[in-house]
Parts: structure tokens; sequence; C-alpha cells
């Protein structure tokens, strides 16, 4: 019987020391005015601030040689127009140049008569010259009796007859196919001189020249060997603007 006291006197300690499953765990007092502490396990996870230092004394090292230069860019837009700056200093008065040719005036002139007396064989028929007094640069053909504009500009013609006495006279002015001016004398005892003139404004290579016009009477115009009655002018007095 006392070894059985014994033996529960021995366990006794062991028994107080295990703690009982249905115990709550010990509180700690406190005062309701202090703050109270989140639990361990409910705190939040703070990221570590993270900052650069530059050591600036690594950065102040000496000065490097010079790079060569790179290849240049591309050019930009142009940019808007500057304000007009300041008149300059009026400069030295240069050399003086070579001389220019002169100046040239184009020329175109004619005057040519007939010596020899015409009767109108035909309704239309072209009056042609057997003298020549000027023909500048040949523009008056001869053959044909017609003046060839080679400068065109203005032109001043004048035609001059004689009148056979009892017969009509009838004469155009042409330019190209078209009459431009009449010289007309009625059949008369007395035989006259008659003039006509006119500016005309010729092309290149337009034509002027006379023509007999036959009607019912006949149409002649009068000249001999010795004197010239028949005279055909023409010259030019401006040339067109080129």
């Amino acid at each position: 019987m006392a070894l059985v006291y014994m033996r529960l006197l021995l366990l006794l300690p062991l028994v107080c020391c295990v703690p009982s499953p249905s115990r709550s765990p010990p509180r700690t007092c406190r005062r309701c005015c202090d703050h109270q502490e989140p639990p361990a396990d409910t705190a939040q996870y703070q990221m570590p601030e993270v900052r650069t230092v530059i050591n600036m004394t690594i950065l102040k090292g000496d000065k490097g040689d010079k790079g060569d230069k790179g290849t240049p860019g591309k050019s930009g837009l142009d940019g808007p127009p500057g304000y007009r700056g300041p008149m300059g200093p009026k400069g030295s008065k240069g050399q003086a140049g070579a001389p220019g040719d002169a100046c040239k005036i184009p020329h175109s002139s004619f005057s040519v008569g007939r010596r020899k007396s015409l009767h109108s064989v035909d309704y239309y028929q072209a009056l042609v010259f057997d003298t020549v007094f000027v023909n500048l640069h040949e523009h008056f053909n001869m053959f044909k009796g017609k003046f060839y504009c080679y400068v065109p500009g203005i032109y001043f013609f004048n035609i001059n007859i004689h009148t056979w006495n009892f017969k009509e006279t009838y004469l155009h002015l042409m330019h190209n196919n078209k009459e431009q001016v009449i010289l007309y004398a009625q059949p008369s005892e007395r035989s006259i001189m008659q003039s006509q003139s006119v500016m005309m404004d010729l092309a290149l290579n337009d034509e002027v020249w006379v023509r007999l016009y036959k009607r019912e009477r006949e149409n002649a115009i009068y000249s001999d060997d010795v004197d010239v009655y028949i005279t055909f002018n023409g010259y030019l007095v401006a040339p067109s603007i080129q």
C-alpha cells in the first residue's frame, strides 16, 4: 500500500505540467486605453525602399579625348522667310563693259517705173515695171510686178499714172488678193496725172501690187520711152515690235 502512494507522488508533478486541451491560453491584463497591437500573423508586409546612390567621386574623372565627328543628319524643312534686312551701303563703281554691237534698224524700200504704155487685155492684169530707181535688198520682184514683205511692219505705198485721151483708167492697189484703194479716171479729151497713196500693216511674205481692171470700156495708161509717167513706190515706216 505504501508503494502505491509513492508512485502516485512521483507522477503528480508530471500531471500538473501537461496543459489541459480545453483551457484557453493565458491572457495578460491591460488597460482599456492602451492601443491593441494587431496579431503578428495579420501585420501587412512592406516592400523595402530601394534608393540609387551615385558615387560622384567615380564620375568626376579626367576629361577624355574628343571623339570623331559623326555623319551629318538629314536636312530639316525650310523655315519661313525672314524679314528683309536694311539696305547696305552703296558699292564702288565697277569697270566699264565692252562696247556692244551697233543698233541694227531694218530697212525696206523700192521705187520703180514704167516707160511703155499699156492697154489692158484681160479683166484682171498685173501692172509690171521696166525701170528701177530703188530696190533695197531686191524685195520688189520686177518680173511679177510685186513687192514681197520680208520685214513685217507699217509701210507707205504710192502709185502715179498718166491717163490716155478718151480712154478709161481703172486700177487697184492690192494687198495679197484683196483690193485696198482704187485709182480711177473717166475718159476725157485731156490726159491727166493721177495719184493714190495708202499705208498698210504687212506681215511676213505679204504681197503688194497694182492690178488693172477691164470693164466695158478700154482701160489704158500712158507713158513713153523719153519720160517716165508711171511710178510705184513703197517703204517701211516702222517695223513690227518683236
